[in-house]
């Protein structure tokens, strides 16, 4: 029996319902919008992850643990409470690897995408928030200066690049991995889906392995560790930045942004200084690099300082090191990868930003400039803004959890900024922790990866303004 026009506007009608209430409300509150998109799969996962068939033992998963795997998962951090290579069955792996891809494109693009798929059209709303996902000053009302990550009308050039970036990206690295596991001895099945696992892993940057031994039977592997650490850097340098490079090998004459060469610059000196300090705190120590020769302990330092950024790999056990080396863990683990990436932290360009500040003071000079660019006020605030809301939820959850399990600080602190900045790496607090404190990890997984400029923008109004300005003065500071 044939549809007739009446019927088939008739239940068109209700679907054009819904999406204009969500175009809607996406229109007055895109940030908003956007932290709904990621609970709503946070708590579509959870679910999923709870299932009977998702676990090897075809028992239902508690929901502290399926809830913290799901945002673990959406989050692409890489820490969880129970074994990961062990717990879950064919399915429940099918559904980390589908998580950490859906989690890996961002909540502002993920939630871009969602509309495009809803409206059948990408509008100025939905290209505003997937640009706010390169440029956080997007979310702000106001002039925004011309100097973007991704301008609007390269936000279809953005979403592209998202997309090939991760097949392409994910594929060259397994195609890397492949031939060490078949060396390894493995069955070609096998090799095929733990390269592509890695891969994933890899480029996300979320750390998580389908082995129960881990990374440990390729410990000594530089051609393996290699391919790893290949993926964690270009998924941590942002997809804004792939997105330059793409475009600036098809030209003759290559230009590059501001944003470009700050968080490349600033990635190379952090991974370059966090590998020197890892030798000199860890040739003396026996448990980590003390029984390895000069070779061997440049190439674990450097991937020790990759992994930090974001990576959440480790050829090692984090407990094992020194005090100091923990606490510069903590600082590369707060500091992140770039803008609109895979990695998690307050971001390169934010710590970059700060020091141009910090060196404009002490030269006596208003302005911030680098690169001949000049960089305007309000990014300085917004930096500003980033890193003292990231110490604030780090502190929290650190008071928090310090208070509940009583554990010491520093492997407290480690667990949280590891959390918060979605690394993964993991000093074996977490998978003790009692459902309250998995919780605490959860949310504080959820707000280091949605963004502390996005979820302040979602709980603020989003335009407000001043109608007057109050009379000037200048307290004392420093």
């Amino acid at each position: 029996m044939a549809t007739t026009p009446a019927a088939r506007r008739g239940t068109a009608v209700p679907l054009n319902r819904v999406r204009g209430a969500i175009n809607g409300f996406a229109s007055r509150s895109p940030s908003r919008f956007a932290i709904l998109v990621f609970t709503l799969l946070i708590l579509i996962f959870t679910l999923l992850f709870s299932l009977p068939i998702a676990s090897v033992k075809q028992t239902v998963t508690p929901l502290a643990d399926a809830l913290f795997t799901a945002v673990s998962v959406i989050c692409v951090t890489g820490l969880s409470t129970v074994d990961m290579a062990t717990h879950w069955s064919v399915f429940g792996h099918l559904l980390v690897y589908l998580g950490v891809q859906i989690g890996a494109v961002g909540v502002l693009t993920m939630a871009s995408i969602l509309g495009l798929v809803i409206s059948r059209r990408l509008g100025l709303r939905a290209k505003l928030m997937a640009a706010s996902d390169s440029n956080p000053l997007r979310i702000h009302a106001g002039p925004v200066a011309e100097g973007q990550a991704v301008r609007l009308g390269e936000v279809g050039k953005l979403l592209t690049t998202v997309a090939l970036s991760m097949v392409v990206i994910e594929g060259l690295v397994a195609l890397l991995l492949l031939p060490r596991m078949l060396i390894a001895g493995m069955s070609f099945g096998s090799a095929l889906w733990e390269s592509l696992y890695y891969s994933a892993m890899a480029f996300t940057n979320t750390g998580f392995a389908p082995n129960a031994e881990g990374l440990t039977p390729f410990k000594e592997d530089f051609w393996f560790l290699g391919a790893l650490m290949i993926g964690v850097f270009l998924g941590a340098i942002g997809f804004p930045v792939i997105l330059a490079i793409a475009s600036n090998l098809r030209k003759k004459r290559r230009r590059w942004s501001i944003h470009v060469k700050l968080t490349l610059l600033t990635s190379v000196i952090l991974l370059v200084a966090g590998a020197v300090i890892y030798i000199v705190l860890e040739f003396d120590n026996p448990k980590t690099f003390g029984n390895l020769d000069a070779g061997h302990t440049v190439f674990q330092s450097f991937f020790l300082s990759t992994m930090a950024r974001s990576g959440g790999f480790s050829t090692i056990d984090i407990s094992d090191l020194h005090g100091s080396s923990l606490l510069v863990t903590d600082m590369l683990m707060f500091i992140g990868g770039g803008s609109a990436s895979t990695a998690g932290g307050i971001k390169v360009t934010t710590l970059a930003v700060l020091f141009l500040a910090a060196f404009a003071e002490a030269r006596g000079v208003e302005t911030m400039d680098a690169f001949r660019r000049r960089i305007p006020i309000d990014v300085l605030r917004l930096s500003v803004a980033v890193a003292l809301w990231g110490a604030t939820i780090v502190a929290v959850s650190t008071i928090t959890l310090t208070q509940m399990t009583k554990a010491p600080l520093d492997h407290v602190l480690f667990d949280v900024i590891s959390a918060f900045a979605t690394c993964g790496l993991s000093t074996g607090l977490t998978a003790s922790l009692p459902d309250p404190g998995v919780y605490v990890m959860a949310a504080t997984m959820f707000c280091g990866r949605v963004g502390t400029v996005t979820l302040a923008a979602a709980l603020a109004q989003s335009q407000r303004k001043q109608l007057y300005q109050n009379p000037e003065e200048r307290p004392l500071v420093g």
